[in-house]
């Protein structure tokens, strides 16, 4: 096993600068999944940790080593791609054990290696097939066999997921962590994806235009983001973000005409403080009194149902609500809603950075 550390990494293609500047450290045995939109310098990462790419600045050390300028042969790295990278022509046991034979292993020590990888995975019946008669979870298994093989020092994912269907991704994650678990290898997932980043990892990594902007457990970065855009990207369907102003001496938020309290908590903010007020949609509440919203949109989820209403002034609000027998609210219809203390957030407008009770 081996830990990763990042210091100050950063990649500028001619003016364009993708990476501003990343330090993270990873133990031994723990697996970061990287998350974000599209073009935030995710994918750059991970081509540069592989070797891929070199940083403008900054260092890349495994298990202490800098490896910084070093060949991606020479890092003791094994990725897993997106696209499977499986050679067409060769069968599922020579795409596992080509690796080996490049390296100099001897054939017997290559086929106990191959064997134990494809019995990890339920390869065992598969192995003499070419790829082009495998199926798409199948494929994955193959890549990932051959990166298990290797027992390379650290894995990388590059959304290996991305071109399976819905029902297989949910599947293929499930084996995924399971296999990290008991292999305990060192891994870096990229995604965008963020229910595969909230089930798959031990800590989350989300960047935001080739800036880390939160690092932390699932659990933290869920149910306290560090700004609106962890906010926003974090939690399906996104937190609701309403535009307010601070009240009562930092304990209660004014959002058009209504006040909602804060409860115990009190901000140190003064009266007027223009404020972003979060709430998930799964604690926004039905209320026989409260604020208004005229219903657009209902969507129907099996045992639960999305709402989702626009105040007359263009503010939007998505409430998650278990399916009544009655029925759900209908197009046009007003609903009314109440916001438990407890599970407000507070956001500064100016700079999107969360506000911590004083």
């Amino acid at each position: 096993m081996a830990g990763l550390t990042l210091d100050g990494l950063r990649k500028s293609f001619g003016a364009n600068e993708i990476l501003k500047g990343v330090d993270l450290t990873l133990a031994d045995g723990e697996m970061l999944v990287i998350v974000g939109a599209s073009g935030c310098g995710k994918s750059t990462l991970l081509r540069l940790v592989a070797g891929l790419e070199t940083p403008t600045d900054g260092r890349i050390l495994i298990d202490g080593r800098d490896v910084t300028q070093l060949d991606p042969s020479a890092r003791d790295i094994a990725m897993v791609f997106q696209n499977y990278a499986l050679y067409p022509h060769m069968s599922v046991y020579e795409n596992m054990a080509y690796g080996l034979k490049i390296r100099g292993l001897r054939k017997a020590e290559i086929r106990a290696k191959v064997d134990a990888a494809s019995s990890l995975l339920g390869l065992e019946a598969l192995l003499d097939r070419k790829p082009r008669q495998l199926s798409g979870g199948q494929r994955q298994r193959v890549a990932m066999g051959r990166a298990i093989v290797r027992d390379p020092k650290l894995f990388l994912f590059d959304e290996p997921l991305s071109n399976l269907d819905a029902k297989l991704r949910v599947q293929m994650r499930g084996e995924i962590r399971r296999l990290q678990r008991r292999l305990k290898v060192t891994s870096l997932y990229v995604t965008h994806d963020q229910v595969e980043a909230m089930t798959l990892g031990d800590r989350l990594l989300v960047m935001h235009q080739g800036v880390p902007v939160q690092l932390a457990t699932p659990t933290e970065i869920f149910e306290r983001p560090a700004d609106t855009y962890v906010a926003g990207f974090i939690g399906s369907p996104a937190m609701n973000l309403l535009t307010g102003l601070m009240r009562r001496n930092g304990t209660a938020i004014t959002v058009e005409d209504t006040e909602f309290d804060l409860g115990p908590q009190r901000y140190a903010l003064p009266d007027g403080h223009p404020v972003f007020l979060g709430i998930r949609p799964e604690h926004v509440a039905l209320a026989a009194d409260g604020m208004a919203w005229p219903v657009e949109v209902v969507e129907l989820l099996g045992s639960e149902m999305l709402v989702h209403a626009t105040r007359p002034g263009g503010a939007t609000l998505t409430l998650r609500t278990p399916n009544p027998p009655s029925g759900g609210p209908g197009m046009g219809e007003a609903i009314r809603v109440a916001f438990p203390a407890d599970r407000i957030h507070v956001f500064d407008r100016a700079s999107g950075r969360r506000i911590e009770p004083a």
